[in-house]
């Protein structure tokens, strides 16, 4: 399995990942706020249907050393806020969230191992939108990898923007 993002439609992209479970575990880091912002964004959520969901970014200090965002991301680096809404959430196997779009994490137990994937639809038209989420989401998804897997996380900024390079050439 690959984890590199595909499109998988004009303005939809999806990735797949093989995390350490159990099921429960992965869900955690996906839906507690406190377990999210290790890898992600942290904040309140309410995970009822209609629930909202609080993201506080704070990319620049997701790895153990403090590094600061490029230029080009300078107003994301120090932290900011964004908002979503639950559009439907079946613990431990199915969260869906309206966020830049619409996004879908679904896991499926494999043996020890939990699949997830991350599907992300209806995204800007823009080439630069989605080489960025690509971007991004990569990322985000190899922090929860090496955290889940008990591993030191690279900083944030200098890892997105290799895979904002290499995504920059594979995307029309």
């Amino acid at each position: 399995m690959s984890t590199h993002g595909k499109l998988i439609a004009p303005n939809s992209l999806q990735f797949e990942r093989l995390l350490p479970g159990p099921k429960e575990r992965v869900w955690e880091y996906i839906t507690d706020g406190d377990k999210r912002g290790q890898w992600f964004a942290g904040g309140s959520t309410n995970l009822e249907v209609g629930g909202e969901i609080k993201y506080v970014f704070n990319n620049s200090h997701l790895s153990s050393q403090y590094e600061p965002a490029p230029d080009k991301y300078k107003d994301y680096g120090d932290g900011f806020v964004s908002h979503a809404k639950v559009i439907k959430s079946e613990p431990h196997d199915l969260f869906v969230i309206e966020w830049e779009g619409l996004v879908t994490f679904e896991l499926q137990q494999q043996g020890e191992e939990v699949k997830l994937t991350l599907t992300h639809e209806k995204l800007n038209d823009s080439k630069e939108t989605r080489v960025g989420t690509l971007a991004g989401w990569h990322t985000h998804l190899d922090i929860l990898h090496d955290l889940l897997n008990d591993k030191k996380c690279e900083g944030f900024w200098s890892v997105h923007m290799e895979w904002e390079g290499h995504y920059a050439k594979v995307v029309d």
